[in-house]
């Protein structure tokens, strides 16, 4: 691949950003990428691990001269970082993000974009149970889907130019409406999220379940949920709280399938459990042939679980 931006600028050094970092370097795509991190310990790390060209210890200097800057922070943090940066953003500069909530974003964030500066919404669909910067690797993206989600008015040639960045990095790249994202967001992966951290809790809490049972004993189910429920607090936080609306409805529906299966169950109605199981298999089945995961025993989870 070549270059693709001279500077790039990453805000946030957690494990989105600092993949990033990897990722474009292995394929070269930027001359020089600077980064941020609110806390000097994060910026210490990043500067011992060689996380970046430049670890920068204020939001202005990072953000100076960039052509690309992407916010990886909480999507509740991104409208706050955005008014901080806009009086250095260049002139004909791309600000995109990572969140995995849009709507809200736009909202927060487009009021501080400056005129003759273009905001390009993003998210890539990718993630590990791990945060920080140490848990960045340049493989995250690869064949993981990431979404552009452009905003009215957005410049063809500024999304052309973000999509060929994801696409050097590893992504295969589609584009979507903020609302559409939002409620896709909640099926794939929210309300999912908020359902392994109820369960987690609910063996946490059934204390006729001893701990050492609940961790020796496992099966691939739980341990799968524990895995999603180690995910970073603040972040999930962030992310309910600004796609309220959205996952309230999907857990809705989730409520009503789960009274239905309540019924089945205690009716006996064998026929109608073996009907649903067959078909939410195929949808497993969906997911293996789309390239997205794998039917090995170990759930392919490895070093690029999302």
């Amino acid at each position: 691949m070549s270059q693709i931006y001279d500077r790039v600028a990453l805000i946030g050094l957690g494990l989105i950003a600092s993949s990033m970092f990897w990722a474009i370097k292995r394929a070269g795509l930027a001359g020089e990428v600077t980064g941020f991190a609110r806390s000097e310990a994060t910026r210490d790390t990043a500067r011992r691990i060689g996380l970046c060209d430049r670890v920068c210890d204020t939001l202005q200097d990072t953000v100076d001269g960039a052509d690309l800057v992407v916010l990886c922070v909480p999507v509740g943090a991104m409208g706050a970082v955005a008014q901080e940066i806009a009086p250095v953003l260049k002139p004909g500069a791309t600000v995109s993000d990572v969140g995995s909530v849009k709507r809200h974003v736009i909202e927060a964030v487009s009021p501080h974009i400056p005129e003759g500066v273009h905001f390009i919404p993003a998210h890539p669909l990718a993630g590990t149970e791990h945060s920080g910067p140490e848990s960045g690797f340049a493989e995250l993206f690869d064949n993981r889907w990431s979404l552009l989600v452009p905003v009215e008015g957005s410049d063809p040639d500024a999304i052309a130019r973000l999509r060929a960045l994801w696409e050097g990095m590893g992504s295969n790249v589609d584009e979507m409406d903020a609302d559409h994202h939002d409620l896709v967001l909640a099926v794939t992966s929210h309300a999912p999220h908020l359902i392994a951290y109820t369960m987690v809790g609910v063996a946490d809490d059934l204390r006729r379940v001893t701990d050492t049972e609940v961790i020796k004993y496992s099966a691939a189910g739980f341990r799968d949920f524990t895995r999603i429920a180690a995910s970073d607090p603040t972040m999930w936080r962030d992310v309910f709280l600004t796609n309220k609306d959205a996952t309230l409805e999907i857990l809705g529906r989730f409520t009503e399938e789960l009274f239905a299966l309540q019924r089945a169950i205690r009716t006996g109605d064998g026929e109608q459990l073996f009907d649903y199981f067959t078909r939410t298999r195929a949808i497993r089945r969906g997911i293996i042939d789309a390239g997205q995961d794998t039917d090995a025993p170990d759930f392919g989870r490895g070093k690029t679980s999302i």
